[in-house]
């Protein structure tokens, strides 16, 4: 497996910025809009688990579960851009991930920020 398969974030041909400080260098925040979030649950698969179950025994990375874990953020990342877009950002400051157990079936995975719309500094 590559790298890509274990690594996430935005689409680096994105029109909205992403990023986890609090400003961007060079430009200053026009517009606040306000929270935006991306949220998704994931449930593994049998295959996953029963790996994951024999790796517990033998110790190792959890790979499957690693990639699904990945997805899963990724998931959550695009949809954070989908809001941002859809209030009329071009950015997402701060940003953040809250991940949590759903119910013992799932992963639940959050990503948050705060979309504003950001103009080059004068």
């Amino acid at each position: 497996m590559s790298i890509e398969d274990y690594t996430g974030g935005s689409a680096h041909d994105s029109d909205i910025v992403v990023v986890t400080t609090n400003d961007v260098p060079g430009h200053g925040v026009k517009q606040v809009i306000g929270e935006v979030f991306g949220l998704t649950v994931r449930s593994r698969h049998i295959g996953a688990q029963l790996g994951a179950g024999l790796k517990s025994v033998i110790g190792g990375e959890l790979k499957g579960l690693t990639k699904t874990l990945v997805q899963a953020r990724t998931e959550a990342m695009e949809r954070l851009v989908e809001a941002a877009r859809a209030r009329g950002a071009n950015a997402v400051l701060a940003v953040r991930y809250d991940v949590n157990t759903a119910q013992d079936s799932g992963t639940e995975i959050c990503a948050y920020g705060t979309a504003v719309v950001l103009a080059p500094a004068a």
